[in-house]
């Protein structure tokens, strides 16, 4: 049977689920949970992806997102090889970790998006690794339930938002929701041709984009601008006070290392594009990003960005 295709378009909403090679364990410990974290909000806040609920298990994680660009392949192929990198790397092994492609279900937001936030952060439950979503930490229920901080690349308030106008009042009605999914048999909502998830109206009008035409829109997807090189270069001459050609020559220093950074986490260009206009190796590329993440507080950055 033929691999369902890969149908990106700006405002799609999936739900993607990863699992372990053979069945076995993607995350060994804590410390793998956090780093796959780490690697999932570099990934949100890069692709501008809206997060709205996910679980980390030990053999599989799932997430709900909505893509404002049409970017879900390049993101996921980014997060799951560089957390595989990292898992070796930490357990000194070699091989694949996630088990072939990741699955991806294109979802009707309007219908399902509540439905799939308690599905998503009810799975640990039925997989009998706690006995409540509020003793299970590595998945969004606490944050959205407002029993812990939310992290800024978390979209609780889109989901709260679909509950209630008040906050709390939406909290009590999130609580509420998730504890009826536990009460059902857990199973899957029911797909379409294997990868869509909807009424009959949202899988023609995908289909037909699938096969060249012209649908009514599918989404509506939230505006997301992203600056383009030049706009890049111009911000950071203008930051340092420096010709636009300065700007990527080595030679300068800093004004570089922040144009390449931008370059990558706000125009988003893959690395090879920005190892060339840049003049130096992918890995060198890689290189600057770790030091700036590692400083993030950094005001020469901030003054680039706030001329972005």
């Amino acid at each position: 049977m033929a691999r369902p295709l890969r149908l990106e378009f700006p405002g799609a909403v999936y739900h993607v689920a990863a699992r372990g090679e053979g069945e076995q364990p993607i995350f060994a410990d804590d410390a793998d949970r956090l780093e796959f974290l780490s690697l999932l909000a570099k990934e949100v806040r890069q692709q501008g992806w809206l997060l709205y609920a996910f679980c980390l298990l030990d053999d599989h994680y799932q997430l709900l997102l909505e893509t404002p660009e049409a970017n879900l392949v390049r993101g996921m192929r980014r997060l799951n090889g560089v957390y595989t990198q990292a898992f070796n790397r930490r357990h000194q092994r070699i091989g694949h970790v996630l088990q072939g492609r990741y699955k991806a279900v294109l979802v009707e937001k309007d219908a399902h998006l509540l439905e799939l936030s308690a599905y998503v952060v009810a799975s640990a439950v039925r997989a009998k690794l706690a006995r409540s979503p509020e003793r299970w930490h590595w998945s969004s229920y606490l944050a959205t339930a407002g029993k812990m901080g939310a992290p800024d690349w978390l979209a609780v308030d889109a989901v709260l938002r679909l509950l209630a106008k008040d906050r709390a009042q939406a909290r009590r009605a999130y609580v509420r929701l998730v504890a009826e999914a536990l009460q059902k048999d857990g199973a899957f909502p029911q797909l379409k041709r294997q990868i869509f998830l909807g009424s009959d109206a949202f899988v023609v009008r995908v289909e037909k984009l699938l096969a060249g035409g012209r649908p009514r829109a599918i989404a509506q997807p939230q505006h997301t601008e992203r600056p383009k090189a030049e706009h890049i270069v111009r911000a950071v001459a203008r930051a340092y006070e420096i010709a636009r050609p300065a700007v990527l020559d080595r030679a300068s220093g800093e004004p570089f290392k922040h144009a390449v950074y931008l370059l990558r986490r706000r125009a988003n260009l893959p690395l090879q594009e920005v190892a060339a206009l840049a003049g130096v190796s992918i890995g060198r590329i890689s290189q600057i990003q770790s030091e700036i993440e590692s400083h993030p507080a950094d005001p020469a950055l901030a003054r680039c960005l706030r001329n972005l």
